[in-house]
């Protein structure tokens, strides 16, 4: 079941009342068509950031198979970007008395209160492919994601081989801000090109992770670069390459060719810009969190066993000598 939880802002409603009705509408959205009690069946809520990329959809798709894989009601939340909507998809999961919420935070600060309440109320919280900023560890069970910041070296320690020693002047489109996957790849992918000085950050702005906020974010660097050599560009994740790709060919320019570029996440479009000869490289990000989140809620209702902390996913280097069967592949799952 998914759960629409964005805020109603027309019709003369003022906001008081307005955000009064979201808040009800989220938790009877909760409540309806999942399993019914006493049914046997594990709940489990999902409060999902949106699906402003591919790779988000395909996490939200993949969720859905591996709980139904698992016989376990899952209810998503469809937050849209706003922490708002999450908190209070989570509150609406915590009054449904869920065996457990999962969690991809859309930014890293300001949970602390409804992870106390989800406490309170003894359902464990994993989190999904983002980390969070608290002094209080304990107020989640575990969490399933990569390595941000080693994502963001892989992507930097590629470009620094391709400059080979040469002048470098590179564009960054940045996720969104106050997400933990952003800042992690920025501090990684700056780490890894501080070991060479050929190749700098000359620009750098939030995409959104959108393609088409990117896409007008890189019109802007475009112009204000003036002429100046754009050696390569990094992108938070491949949609927002996408957007720039769209962009440079726009501005006459050659992706992939003239221009370098490097992303984050293995959607099937980046692997088809590959094989179109557009882009050069993605740092894969596997959209497979739900499956061990799951399995960590499963062992700890069985057991009462802490899990550790981190459980970590793979991140891996793609380029296009592998590129067609990757999109072949991948189609499919996303």
């Amino acid at each position: 079941m998914d759960l629409m939880t964005g805020p109603k802002t027309k019709g003369g409603r003022g906001p008081m009342k307005t955000k009064a009705l979201t808040a009800l509408a989220v938790v009877a959205l909760a409540l309806v068509g999942c399993a019914k009690p006493g049914d046997g069946r594990m709940k489990v809520g999902f409060a999902q950031i949106g699906s402003e990329s591919g790779w988000r959809a395909a996490e939200t798709n993949t969720a859905k198979r591996e709980a139904a894989s698992r016989n376990i009601d899952l209810s998503i939340a469809d937050a849209q970007q706003r922490q708002e909507n999450e908190i209070r998809a989570m509150r609406a999961f915590i009054a449904q008395r869920v065996d457990g919420i999962l969690l991809a935070p859309v930014v890293s600060t300001g949970w602390d209160g409804v992870l106390e309440e989800a406490r309170a109320a003894k359902i464990p919280v994993v989190l999904m492919d983002r980390q969070i900023q608290t002094e209080k560890p304990d107020l989640y069970l575990s969490s399933v994601a990569a390595d941000s910041v080693h994502e963001g070296q892989i992507a930097g320690d590629w470009l620094v081989r391709k400059a080979a020693g040469k002048p470098c002047r590179v564009l960054e489109l940045q996720g969104t801000v106050g997400a933990s996957v952003a800042i992690d790849r920025k501090k990684g992918f700056d780490e890894a090109i501080a070991k060479t000085a050929n190749v700098r950050i000359v620009r750098t702005q939030s995409g959104d992770f959108t393609r088409s906020k990117a896409k007008e974010v890189m019109e802007s660097f475009v112009k204000a670069e003036q002429g100046q050599p754009i050696c390569a560009v990094f992108a938070h994740n491949d949609d927002m390459m996408i957007g720039a790709i769209q962009a440079l060919e726009e501005a006459g320019l050659k992706p992939g060719q003239s221009v370098l570029t490097i992303s984050i996440d293995g959607v099937p479009d980046i692997f088809k810009a590959m094989v179109d000869g557009k882009a050069n490289a993605t740092v894969e990000l596997s959209p497979n969190m739900a499956g061990p989140a799951l399995d960590l809620l499963i062992a700890y209702k069985k057991t009462g066993k802490v899990p550790p902390k981190w459980i970590k996913t793979q991140s891996k280097l793609y380029e296009p000598d592998t590129a067609q069967a990757e999109y072949d592949r991948r189609k499919a799952l996303y």
